[in-house]
């Protein structure tokens, strides 16, 4: 893994775009797929809450995947919403799921430490955030990003490289970690990039549109696009760092606890 320029960042970017321009029907409709399943896993009582986080990796997959069919010229088929629930990859992405969970428990735990809790109560909504304007918010957030940052780090590739490079749990998350804290001006780059452009297009709307639900509903399928996108750059980056996954790679993930 060798140390990326930081205009590499802003090439994922492009290439995400270009991904997406070769199947936007296809991918469009895979996202959505996947926002149906979120929105039925969402209804079960008690988990409904914990799911939808806890799948983010095995769905993820499904993703990646999509990426690399367009690359070998070929449709995206909606079945590829499930390849990521395949024996014995699933267990493996499943668990990575639980420990991005506790991950981020943990920062939204120790931002308490500055604001008693002020900030996890705002984003789940307990309280309004006129009742927040008293609390060090900017303390809690802060402590949160220090866990956060580390742990997005270690997550971050983890899932295509437990799918398609058969590495195990802890094998994944090391060199996912190292292959962003190598590349990480590149990923800067990425995600003010990234950032931008939903600021502008957002700002455009909302010029055009005003605060009216007129904007949001054309702001409703832009953060579809927008989101798929930027799936379809992180697949350019995975590809950059790690290399093409061969076609139709079986999946076959060594034990959780082997390192």
């Amino acid at each position: 893994m060798e140390k990326l320029p930081a205009n590499t960042g802003w090439h994922w970017v492009k290439q995400g775009f270009a991904l997406f321009r070769q199947q936007p029907g296809g991918l469009s409709t895979l996202f959505l797929g996947y926002m149906l399943i979120m929105l039925l896993i969402g209804s079960v009582p008690l988990l409904g809450q914990l799911l939808p986080v806890i799948l983010v990796p095995v769905f993820s997959i499904a993703f990646m995947q999509a990426c690399n069919d367009i690359e070998q010229g070929k449709r995206i088929s909606p079945k590829r919403l499930l390849i990521g629930f395949r024996k014995p990859v699933f267990a493996v992405l499943f668990t990575l799921g639980l420990l991005y969970l506790a991950m981020a428990a943990l920062a939204l735990g120790v931002s308490a430490l500055a604001d008693d809790g002020v900030f996890f109560k705002l984003l789940t909504g307990q309280i309004e955030p006129a009742a927040a304007k008293n609390a060090n918010l900017g303390g809690a957030m802060l402590l949160a990003l220090l866990i956060y940052i580390p742990g997005a780090m270690a997550f971050c590739f983890a899932a295509p490289l437990i799918y398609w490079q058969n590495m195990s749990l802890g094998k994944a998350i090391f060199f996912s970690f190292f292959a962003v804290l190598r590349a990480l001006k590149a990923f800067v780059v990425f995600i003010l990039g990234w950032f931008g452009i939903s600021v502008v297009l957002s700002q455009v709307v909302i010029l055009v549109f005003g605060a009216r639900e007129s904007a949001m509903m054309v702001m409703l399928p832009i953060s579809v696009i927008l989101t798929v996108m930027l799936h379809c750059s992180f697949y350019a980056s995975y590809r950059q760092i790690f290399g093409a996954p061969q076609p139709e790679a079986a999946p076959a993930p060594l034990p959780i606890d082997e390192e």
